[in-house]
């Protein structure tokens, strides 16, 4: 899908905050609200725009330890075999697969050390992985919404 620069200016602002409204969007780039649902709807209908949600801080709903799984799998394991063993762990926020020596890489977010541990020990145990690697995250430094990255 193309964009032009009213597109990328749109999507920034979305990112931003989703909740404004079209008219608001329009103020900021010269256009109607009508003109601008338009546009809103072409970039869902393109598979720019996916959907809208809400972000939410994992460390005030309790979830203080956040770390990286590298994942290490037996033979030749299909990825759609690591999503189903993952799909019903809540705590697995990403799951990727990657390149490299590690056949994917999952972040994960728990109450404490010890949740960190069992969800680990959950995921160790499918009898397709060979063993895991972790790592803890101490401080985030920058997040950063996909998409909203300087040209």
């Amino acid at each position: 899908m193309r964009l032009d620069r009213l597109d990328e200016r749109l999507l920034a602002l979305l990112v931003d905050d989703a909740r404004r409204s079209y008219a608001e969007l329009g103020t900021h780039v010269g256009l109607t609200a009508s003109a601008v649902k338009r546009r809103v709807d072409r970039l869902r209908g393109g598979g720019a725009i996916t959907g809208f949600t809400v972000l939410l801080n994992p460390h005030a709903l309790g979830w203080t330890v956040e770390g990286y799984v590298e994942l290490y799998c037996r033979s030749s394991t299909p990825p759609e075999t690591i999503k189903a063993a993952i799909d019903g762990l809540a705590e697995v926020v990403e799951a990727s697969t990657i390149s490299g020596e590690a056949d994917a890489m999952l972040r994960i977010l728990a109450a404490d050390m010890r949740h960190f541990e069992r969800v680990l020990e959950q995921i160790g145990g499918q009898p397709f992985v060979a063993r895991t690697k972790s790592v803890l995250v101490l401080s985030p430094l920058l997040r950063r919404a996909a998409g909203t990255a300087p040209p």
